[in-house]
């Protein structure tokens, strides 16, 4: 039987596996997004963005994440997954600092470039890091509860979960400048909510229960803030104990609006989703994106939460992206 060579090319990729690069001349390249978790608004947001960069660079993106932000192993499963599938790149927000620097190291070995985003890593093993300036963010909302407290007071931290670098930044970045220009508010406590609403209202009714006296919480998360913030409600404490929030979701704003919430410290998701891929299709593309990419931080609060700016920036067309 008389095979073309087109046909004979065809079945040699179908035996040799379709991932082989001879293979796939005429198919999108692939970049794989990994988010720590999927069920937060912010890694909606994530989405649409990377959506958007693989719509403008004629990307392919495969998104997949854990359900939640402490499933670590299941993060590293479907890390290891891509890998195989030797997809042309792969983005990921790095759910523990340790845990994936053998995975990665073993992709950048592999000659699959990883860009790092939200979330770092201990390595500098990966093509480019994306992320808020989260040192800098957390200092904001230092600043923020300083004035909202006349710069005396007592305050506890509804903070996120252990191992975490984004998160961990904020909350330093928080606590140092508090030390350095707000020696009147004393941090009287601490807990983790572990990126769950239920447990982050409960480390905030411990707090409050242990410190009646408690006049601020700073939440450097959405889950943590969401439940500090109903933690506060339930007490009859809204206006009184004022919360610093970090990220945002619909709850949230309408908190904000009504008093609940004083000041968001918001990031744009939407663009480090979009900057991210954007350093893979460089990378792919034969340019050399940059090592580091700091994206600034916004504080949000009743005075400025209808400027149009502001509103585009919690309110992100996300059913062009994602569909209804």
């Amino acid at each position: 039987m008389n095979i073309s060579r087109r046909h004979w090319s065809m079945l040699a990729c179908g035996t040799a596996g379709a991932w082989a690069t001879g293979c796939r001349r005429d198919t999108k390249q692939r970049v794989a997004v990994i988010p720590k978790g999927t069920s937060h608004i912010f890694w909606l947001t994530v989405e649409a963005g990377s959506l958007a960069a693989g719509r403008e660079f004629g990307l392919e993106i495969l998104w997949n994440g854990p359900p939640t932000e402490t499933d670590y192993s299941r993060q590293i499963q479907i890390f290891d997954s891509y890998v195989a599938q030797r997809v042309d790149g792969i983005v990921i927000a790095a759910s523990d600092r340790k845990a994936l620097v053998g995975p990665i190291d073993r992709a950048m070995a592999a000659g699959i470039p990883v860009t790092v985003f939200d979330s770092g890593l201990d390595s500098t093993n990966y093509l480019s890091y994306v992320a808020t300036d989260n040192k800098e963010a957390g200092r904001m909302g230092a600043r923020e509860m300083g004035r909202l407290l006349d710069g005396k007071g007592q305050i506890g931290l509804v903070q996120h979960l252990p191992g975490s670098v984004s998160t961990t930044d904020r909350e330093d970045g928080f606590t140092e400048l508090i030390g350095q220009e707000f020696p009147g508010i004393r941090i009287v406590a601490r807990q983790y909510g572990m990126s769950d609403r239920s447990k982050s209202m409960a480390a905030a009714e411990n707090i409050l229960t242990a410190h009646p006296d408690l006049n601020g919480f700073f939440c450097s998360t959405e889950p943590s803030a969401t439940g500090t913030a109903l933690a506060v409600k339930s007490r009859g404490e809204a206006g009184k104990v004022k919360i610093v929030a970090f990220d945002s979701n619909e709850t949230m704003i309408a908190d904000l609006r009504e008093g609940v919430i004083q000041a968001m410290v918001v990031q744009d998701p939407f663009k480090i989703g979009y900057e991210a891929v954007k350093t893979i299709h460089t990378k792919l593309s034969g340019g050399a994106p940059p090592k580091r990419m700091d994206l600034e931080g916004r504080v949000v609060t009743k005075a400025n939460l209808d400027q149009p700016e502001i509103q585009k920036l919690l309110n992100p067309d996300l059913k062009k992206y994602l569909g209804a």
